[in-house]
């Protein structure tokens, strides 16, 4: 039995020209030079179709699903292309085609699954990471106190103090990571009011220049006072975004350092732009800062404080209020963070006329 295309197109001729042959060879006019002429040519015509049918349309195709099959059995889909469905004339094409596609959407899926568990990973270690540091240092005072040193009255003020600050450190790390897991899974409510954005800065600014004076950090804010910087947010939540971008800058800045905040009020726009004369940012770092516990630099950051959630916060907050968050940086020049919020027009007060009563 024939199995190539090459031996099926053989005896499908042959099963064709004789048919042709019988059907001739019942026209009493025809002659044996007409019956083997056609016998012939209805051979080499039928022979000639029917193999590059099968080996085009058929043979060649199942080859490829075939090969696809294996691929997908041996989970090697790197090679994979998308393929058009398109008009294809043979079925077994739109099968190959169909089943390509499947094949490049479990890869998709595969991809996606080993992402997340990769960050699953990360995230365990880094939460884990942070949580050690603040616990071991409670547990070391508190053991210390315990071993007989609370009957030393200034060690056991200082070591409670030391205890006092690490379980708030603790306490911070875990209210952040509740405030971005409801910020996430869309648990808070943003409560949109009307505000001076102005206003609210200058409140973060007078807030932060204490901590900016002890590193002599000079923070700067520049606006032109004829313009309206009213707009419509969640007030409590842009003062957060405000206060993290601005305490950052500080933060990582060097001593003696400057930083600049400053608002452009547009058409139908307010950027505000936080701007440091720092260290600056790696290109490699900048595509990652605003993931949970990202941190430039570990030890750096670790030695400064912060829970490494503050710009994953500041993403969700102003994803809430249809914005993103922008940065800019360069190596030993500094860092330039940046986001939009709507303007609202200013209210024009109506004018009262005083009315004249008759005389």
């Amino acid at each position: 039995m024939p199995t190539g295309s090459r031996g099926l197109s053989f005896f499908l001729a042959i099963a064709i020209a004789a048919v042709v042959t019988a059907f001739l060879f019942l026209i009493p006019s025809t002659s044996s030079t007409v019956l083997w002429a056609a016998l012939l040519l209805s051979f080499s015509i039928s022979y000639l179709l029917i193999s590059i049918t099968l080996e085009f349309l058929v043979f060649r195709e199942i080859g490829n699903i075939y090969t696809l099959l294996e691929k997908i059995q041996k989970k090697d889909l790197t090679e994979i292309k998308t393929k058009s469905l398109g008009s294809a004339l043979s079925p077994l094409k739109k099968i190959n085609a169909v089943i390509n596609s499947y094949a490049l959407a479990r890869q998709r899926e595969i991809e996606a699954l080993q992402k997340n568990a990769e960050f699953r990973r990360e995230f365990i270690a880094d939460i884990s990471h942070e949580l050690k540091t603040p616990i071991f240092a409670t547990q070391g005072y508190i053991h210390t106190l315990l071993d007989g040193a609370i009957d030393d009255k200034q060690v056991r003020m200082k070591f409670l103090k030391k205890a006092a600050k690490s379980l708030d450190s603790l306490d911070h790390l875990v209210q952040d990571l509740l405030t971005l897991n409801q910020m996430e899974s869309g648990v808070i409510k943003f409560t949109f009011t009307e505000f001076d954005l102005k206003e609210l800065v200058q409140e973060v600014i007078e807030e932060l220049e204490h901590k900016a004076s002890k590193r002599s950090v000079h923070i700067t804010l520049e606006f032109d006072p004829d313009k309206n910087y009213q707009t419509l947010a969640d007030r409590q939540k842009i003062y957060r975004v405000c206060q993290n971008l601005i305490f950052n800058a500080v933060k990582y800045n060097h001593d003696d350092g400057e930083v600049n905040v400053s608002l452009k009020s547009s058409k139908n726009q307010i950027q505000v732009e936080v701007k440091d004369n720092g260290p600056g940012i790696a290109p490699e770092d900048l595509k990652r800062i605003f993931e949970r516990f990202y941190r430039v630099e570990k030890s750096r950051s670790k030695g400064k404080g912060g829970t490494g959630l503050g710009l994953a916060i500041v993403k969700h907050i102003l994803e809430g209020h249809k914005s993103k968050i922008s940065v800019s940086s360069v190596l030993g020049k500094g860092s330039i963070f940046s986001f939009e919020l709507p303007l609202e027009k200013e209210k024009k007060k109506e004018e009262v006329l005083p009315t004249s009563g008759a005389s």
